[in-house]
């Protein structure tokens, strides 16, 4: 897997953080710098922890499967993708609650944002991955765009929220059918 395809997949699995990071910043008038940095560093943490989790479990699994493997990971992000895609279209904006800070908010919150991110971690025992290089390349582009998701909801609002989500899906999706199409055509 390559660096650019590991970068296209942190982006994708961020997008969850993006969006309630819009919605964070949509609650605040003035946001302090922890405001901004909180989400970035929850979301961030949890977006690089869940990979690596997943890593674990799937290189466990992985010789067991190993003909099954581009199967697997095209229908997890398939999964993960079409879940993102339909969201997209959903107008449920309730996930936040007015003290977000709180330690058990932020966290519920990193982890319901996270859960996908568990499903890519399998499917990264299959392939030849540096895996300390795509949790770093994760979490760091989870706390920019979440950070930025902060600034963005405060300034512009929400009406950018489900096209990202979109976009997010697509790409996860688009990377399932290049994995799927690699191993069935070129391998």
């Amino acid at each position: 897997m390559s660096l650019a395809e590991i970068i296209l997949i942190a982006i994708g699995l961020s997008i969850d953080a993006f969006a309630v990071s819009i919605m964070f910043g949509l609650t605040i008038k003035k946001p302090k710098i922890q405001e901004f940095l909180m989400p970035g560093i929850y979301f961030g943490f949890f977006q690089a922890l869940m990979p690596l989790i997943g890593y674990f479990t799937g290189t466990y699994f992985t010789q067991k499967i190993k003909n099954l493997d581009h199967w697997v990971a095209f229908v997890l992000l398939g999964f993960i993708g079409g879940k993102m895609i339909k969201e997209s279209f959903s107008i449920n904006d309730n996930k936040l609650k007015e003290n977000l800070l709180r330690f058990t908010a932020m966290l519920l919150l990193a982890i319901a944002t996270s859960i996908d991110a568990l499903a890519v971690g399998i499917t990264f025992a299959f392939f030849e991955i540096n895996i300390l290089k795509a949790i770093i390349i994760t979490g760091l582009i989870t706390f920019c765009i979440s950070v930025g998701g902060v600034k963005i909801g405060n300034i512009f609002g929400v009406k950018f929220k489900s096209k990202t989500e979109f976009i997010g899906g697509v790409t996860l999706v688009v990377i399932g059918f290049k994995i799927l199409i690699e191993h069935l055509f070129y391998n």
